[in-house]
């Protein structure tokens, strides 16, 4: 199954492109899904029909489902948010409260994208595209601390051992609850293993990719090109940048001359930013997408002749690793680049990388702003820069 993935700010046109590329993988004849994981859906409403929270058959080739959260939260977390509530409702903790502080921070937002591991486990389905939640809160599931995912672990391994078995009987006097029994546990091992899973799936760039939706607004293409070091940070494959809502040539009016040439300047602006990774564009068009029709010319403009289920790019532009020594390593691939040409410049949050007359900016992540720069090296047609621990200031 090949898993595609729209992100970016919200209101830039995820959802019409997910379901104008959903339209556009079923009429090539491959058994499609699409899922919306924002909590605000409006999938149906760009579909022209109606779906909920289980899948729906709404032409050939084509399901489409806005995932319930609260659903997903009993699908995944319910018999462990259920013993929790045990622990607490004894001692007269007020029911809302108790319900909210015995959910997971972040498995609100994300555990409807472990639907994800539903849909390849089934394997009943060619593609799956997902509708995703404006960026943040995507990601949140998808970054959950290894702290907690550590503790979880330990905890269940204490008390399947010797120590659970010699506090069980005492636990309801001093705790005013039983300790939590084996298909309890169980479900937080299966919860963890199934976020594994879940991102082994995508961070494999053969089955998925990521694709950043942007307006060619300077406001919102810093915030992708944020979102675009994040996910490299993390080890998601982005594959491309679809720029949405272009100023098309037949659109004259003195009125708009400004606004064309300010959307031009941007565009290049995402060339530079974003590198050799490709971007597909649609214009904006004179009527609101939605409905089939509508849909399907969106797809045919920003497709042409590409099938959207292939991978479009193989290559990340750049990606940060870890070193053995708690600093990072930013890598950023230069073919064809000669080491005299290279010039580089940092601000706190942001390098300017200058190969001969052009220039590309890469937006840090807040891990690397307190960092310094020890070296840059440029081997094989990689720029490799290394970020260490900023050395302390002598008084």
């Amino acid at each position: 199954m090949r898993i595609i993935v729209h992100t970016g700010k919200g209101g830039v046109g995820k959802t019409s492109i997910s379901a104008a590329t959903a339209l556009r993988c079923a009429e090539m004849g491959l058994r499609t899904i699409v899922i919306s994981t924002d909590t605000a859906h409006s999938l149906a409403d760009s579909l022209e029909v109606k779906i909920g929270p289980e899948p729906v058959e709404i032409r050939e080739n084509l399901w489409a489902q806005e995932v319930d959260a609260r659903y997903s939260m009993d699908k995944y977390w319910g018999r462990i948010q259920k013993y929790m509530l045990n622990v607490l409702n004894p001692r007269h903790v007020n029911d809302i409260v108790a319900e909210e502080v015995t959910i997971l921070p972040g498995l609100d937002e994300g555990a409807h994208l472990l639907w994800i591991n539903k849909y390849v486990e089934d394997d009943q389905h060619d593609v799956l595209i997902v509708d995703a939640a404006p960026t943040a809160e995507t990601l949140r599931l998808l970054s959950l601390p290894d702290t907690t995912r550590w503790w979880f672990q330990r905890i269940t391994s204490l008390l399947r051992g010797t120590s659970g078995r010699l506090l069980r009987p005492i636990s309801k006097p001093l705790l005013g609850a039983d300790l939590p029994d084996d298909v309890t546990l169980d479900s937080i091992d299966g919860l963890f293993n199934t976020l594994d899973r879940v991102r082994d799936l995508l961070t494999d760039p053969d089955t998925s990719s990521l694709r950043l939706v942007v307006n060619p607004e300077r406001m919102v293409i810093k915030e992708t090109q944020r979102t675009y070091t994040y996910l490299n940070l993390y080890g998601y494959a982005v594959d491309a940048v679809l720029v949405n809502r272009v100023y098309p040539d037949e659109v004259t009016d003195p009125f708009f001359a400004a606004w064309k040439e300010t959307q031009s300047e941007n565009i290049a602006f995402i060339h530079e930013a974003f590198g050799d990774l490709p971007m597909l564009k649609a214009p904006l068009f004179n009527e609101e997408i939605g409905g089939f029709d509508r849909l399907r010319r969106l797809a045919d403009a920003l497709y042409g002749d590409t099938n959207p289920a292939s991978v479009l790019a193989r290559e990340q532009t750049h990606r940060i690793l870890p070193d053995d020594n708690g600093g990072y390593v930013l890598e950023v691939p230069l073919p064809f680049a000669e080491k005299g040409d290279l010039d580089l410049y940092r601000s706190a949050d942001e390098l300017t990388l200058r190969v001969g007359p052009y220039r590309r900016n890469i937006v840090l992540p807040y891990a690397l702003w307190k960092l310094d720069v020890k070296n840059a090296r440029f081997e094989q047609s990689r720029l490799r820069i290394h970020f260490v621990q900023a050395e302390p200031s002598e008084n």
